[in-house]
């Protein structure tokens, strides 16, 4: 079985626009480019899970998710950056029109995606690593049994001064950005 790291999309990789519904609005973060081919080099397979609401909200389609994640395999491969997935979940529990509007198990802190790119990509995901900028990404961490890392990008420095002590003590690795946590996994840092 392969080891894995799973992405957040928004505020990890791209910078955080609140509903990114413009192709234009993309950027990608400092760091993101060296952090992901980084992950590449050491062997570990890179998939992304991120939660698109917008799609539920009806402010952006499923298509446009995948134009705006084949845009990120391009800009990213420019680099010799490559994600092996990019997964998402469109639904939201309370807003939108079915079939949208539906409690999933895909939804992060849900661990539905996780488990699908487990079984497509033969991931050890005790052996793994979440990183991502908010509490449903380290969440997912704790429900999958993964390694979690804050990255302080996005949400992320909104997300560590609202953590108790208690849920601080529980995250492997505090990052400064994806570079910074690809870094301090591949140095071998273990659970």
């Amino acid at each position: 079985m392969r080891k894995a790291v799973f992405l957040d999309r928004d505020g990890t990789i791209n910078e955080e626009v609140e509903y990114l519904d413009d192709l234009g609005d993309l950027r990608i973060i400092k760091g993101a480019y060296k952090g992901i081919r980084l992950l590449n080099h050491a062997g570990f397979k890179v998939v992304v899970i991120t939660n698109q609401s917008g799609v539920a909200r009806g402010f952006f389609s499923e298509e446009f998710v995948n134009q705006v994640h084949g845009r990120l395999s391009y800009m990213l491969g420019q680099r010799g950056a490559v994600v092996d997935r990019w997964l998402f979940c469109p639904h939201h529990p309370e807003v939108g029109s079915p079939p949208f509007r539906r409690v999933c198990r895909c939804r992060k802190p849900g661990i539905g995606l996780v488990e699908k790119a487990a079984s497509e990509l033969d991931i050890d995901v005790e052996g793994s690593f979440f990183i991502g900028d908010s509490l449903s990404d380290i969440r997912t961490a704790w429900n999958a049994g993964m390694g979690s890392i804050l990255v302080l990008t996005g949400h992320g420095k909104a997300v560590f001064d609202s953590l108790s002590d208690e849920e601080l003590c529980q995250i492997d690795f505090i990052a400064h950005d994806l570079f910074d946590a690809s870094r301090w996994i591949v140095q071998g840092r273990k659970r």
